[in-house]
């Protein structure tokens, strides 16, 4: 699966990019510079050490980019494409001062992103050949600074987004009802509150919620934590009551679990651990050449 760099904001990225080189480099590189001059040359290789999808070249780019434009950097591998173990993903050639300053920046965000890549391709091979095909979306448990770069490597596995923030979508959840006094309360005055072209969902987690937010006209029922047999009770009342609804699902989902959910016959399966959870893909930089490999 490949998929364009253009999905991403970099000038977004790139602003994000400068306050974490300063985090990392502050004023410069005491290591490197107390052993190499100013003039060194290199050539490096970043390389994966671990099978999975890649995520997050186009970023890896843009660090090295800011931290010395005259690196060159050429992509060998494919954004969103499975790996191999050994397989070179950036070659890079130029200042050895610069491409050390820019190592471990690069290397953090590109790990990060493609073991949620990997993640999420997991989770969708799971549903394959299930109809209808639900999606796999993400939630708004991301890193705190990284939830525009995590929520594009979901996309890159083959996921899709939940809402971005608390801005753009209304999802009112258990404790936003137990404020407003019940589920058909809750509705009813988001309804009133917000555009008529913004949906509104509902996150359930009983039966007689579930009928509630039938009767509230709720765009979007999430059943949340349900049993098997509870959600697929839920998934028939509402097709029956409102074909029109979209039904999705929440907890307790993981690569165990999702087929049968899917198999309920809902619409979206919302996976927490794609971002939450996701282990880092190991990935490496050497210079001159893969270690162990030959010159």
């Amino acid at each position: 699966m490949a998929v364009d760099s253009m999905t991403l904001d970099l000038s977004i990225v790139r602003d994000q990019i400068q306050g974490w080189l300063r985090e990392d480099v502050g004023p410069g590189d005491v290591t490197s510079r107390s052993i190499l001059p100013e003039d060194h040359r290199s050539k490096a290789v970043i390389h994966a050490k671990e099978a999975g999808v890649v995520a997050g070249l186009p970023v890896a780019e843009a660090v090295f980019a800011e931290v010395d434009p005259a690196l060159r950097v050429t992509r060998i591998a494919t954004e969103g494409a499975p790996i191999a173990v050994g397989d070179v993903l950036l070659e890079l050639e130029g200042s050895t001062l610069s491409i050390l300053t820019g190592e471990r920046l690069a290397l953090n965000l590109l790990q990060r992103m493609s073991g949620i890549a990997t993640t999420t391709r997991a989770y969708a091979a799971a549903v394959e050949g299930v109809t209808p095909a639900p999606r796999i979306v993400d939630t708004r448990k991301t890193t705190p600074g990284l939830r525009l770069l995590e929520k594009y490597a979901v996309r890159v596995g083959g996921g899709h987004n939940h809402r971005f923030g608390l801005f753009d979508a209304v999802l009112l959840k258990d404790n936003h009802i137990k404020a407003a006094g019940g589920v058909k309360e809750a509705v009813a005055r988001s309804r009133a509150a917000v555009p008529h072209t913004m949906r509104v969902e509902v996150e359930v987690e009983t039966m007689e919620q579930v009928e509630e937010a039938i009767e509230s006209g709720a765009d979007i029922i999430m059943l949340d934590n349900m049993a098997p047999a509870s959600m697929a009770e839920a998934v028939s009342r509402i097709r029956r009551a409102s074909p029109r609804t979209v039904v999705e699902v929440s907890g307790g989902v993981n690569l165990t679990t999702v087929r049968t959910i899917a198999e309920s016959g809902v619409d979206v399966i919302s996976v927490g651990g794609l971002t939450h959870s996701a282990k880092s893909l190991d990935i490496s930089l050497d210079l001159g050449g893969k270690k162990g490999a030959r010159a």
